[in-house]
């Protein structure tokens, strides 16, 4: 139809302009003595025109020969970024294929485009790494630095690449220089706690566990398996006294110290340092919260002295216990262990075989049939005490 119009279009005008020369009379003179030349206004226009197009024609075609050079050169970098991104995309599709030698090779390519070649370098990178070439790899992040524009991302890859190869040192040194940056998104949160945790700086740990959980980017599973790591080692470290371990326990969030794994190891710490009655505390408060058996475990090494209050204590409130909780094996054996420290050998008996009645748990049968052996030694009852020593060790073999 648009076709159909033009046609009309150029018909009309066709015959428009026959018309228009029909009925024109007039002429044009051209006189240059002795010379006079005299034509009709219609070829005079037709003339012009045809002249008019022949000069055009010509200086277009000069300006086309001046501007080839440029347009030549145009072209060939046309031709090279295209060349460029097509190995761009071939590389990324060789990197997520796990193809990565052809990946390397195709950013390789790429990089012969300043645009490309930043990019081009960590994907090069990423292969290289994933090749065990260190020394390409640093090659790479080296050539990828070149581009200031690239810094987070080049940063960020470093920082993922090093822990992988388990260089925390290296990988924390990356992550300080991010920070300098003032780059805090949540990736880059991520990656710093893996190099933290690789380099077992546990205190930057918690911290940044705390931070991701407020922003709701980390599991709760994991977040609570790295606060107990974190604390487990905080907490372990052979270095503290009395007085700092007092110091590193209560800077932990209230909400942390009722947790059961991290209550026992707390309760674990003090013991370790003589601090039986504040060991006992940890526990007793936590028990109140979740009742646990790694608590009720952990409550046994907590015992105090023979004669003391502590301990004397520890019996009643163990006793408390056990009576709102009748059937708890680890609970009776608990409270074994402390009437046999303090010698009250009947009540330490009863609640021994108590125990071994409530449960078939390899663990808390053995520790039973041992404890009754010390019994029986100190009752001086040899052949009772070497049967239970039997007994305790064909449970520690299943």
């Amino acid at each position: 139809m648009r076709i159909f119009l033009w046609l009309l279009g150029l018909f009309a005008a066709a015959i428009g302009l026959a018309v228009l020369a029909r009925f024109n009379a007039g002429n044009v003179v051209f006189f240059y003595p002795p010379w006079r030349v005299d034509l009709s206004l219609n070829l005079f226009v037709v003339l012009a025109a045809l002249l008019f197009m022949t000069l055009f024609g010509i200086l277009r075609a000069l300006r086309t020969a001046q501007l080839l050079p440029q347009k030549v050169a145009q072209y060939r970098r046309d031709r090279a970024d295209r060349e460029a991104n097509r190995a761009l995309r071939e590389a990324l599709k060789a990197l997520f294929e796990g193809r990565f030698g052809q990946a390397e090779k195709a950013a390789s390519r790429a990089c012969a485009v300043a645009d490309n070649a930043g990019v081009a370098a960590l994907v090069a990178a990423r292969a290289a790494h994933r090749l065990g070439q260190a020394e390409r790899r640093q090659s790479w992040l080296a050539r990828a630095s070149e581009d200031e524009s690239l810094r987070t991302a080049r940063l960020m890859t470093e920082i993922e690449l090093l822990v992988d190869e388990h260089h925390p040192e290296q990988a924390l040194d990356a992550v300080r220089e991010l920070n300098r940056s003032g780059t805090r998104h949540i990736h880059a949160l991520r990656m710093a706690l893996k190099a933290n945790q690789a380099a077992k700086n546990w205190p930057e740990v918690l911290r940044l566990v705390r931070t991701l959980d407020k922003n709701n980017a980390i599991h709760p599973a994991l977040s609570q398996r790295l606060r107990e790591l974190a604390y487990d080692a905080v907490l372990s470290d052979a270095s503290h006294d009395p007085e700092s371990l007092r110091r590193v326990w209560f800077a932990i969030p209230a909400d942390d110290r009722g947790q059961a794994p991290i209550a026992a190891r707390g309760a674990r710490a003090f013991s370790s340092r003589g601090l039986h009655e504040e060991a006992s505390a940890i526990i007793e408060k936590a028990l109140a919260v979740d009742w646990d058996d790694r608590l009720v475990r952990a409550w046994r090494g907590a015992a105090g002295t023979e004669g003391s209050a502590t301990l004397l204590g520890q019996i009643e409130r163990c006793e408390q216990q056990l009576q709102r909780h009748p059937a708890d094996a680890e609970l009776a054996l608990t409270l074994g262990i402390f009437c046999l420290r303090q010698k009250l050998w009947g009540k330490a008996q009863r609640c021994l075989e108590m125990a071994l009645s409530d449960t078939t748990d390899p663990d808390t049968v053995r520790e039973a049939h041992l404890k009754l052996a010390q019994l029986h030694e100190a009752l001086e009852d040899p052949e009772q005490a070497a049967s239970h020593y039997r007994q305790s060790a064909l449970a520690a073999l299943l």
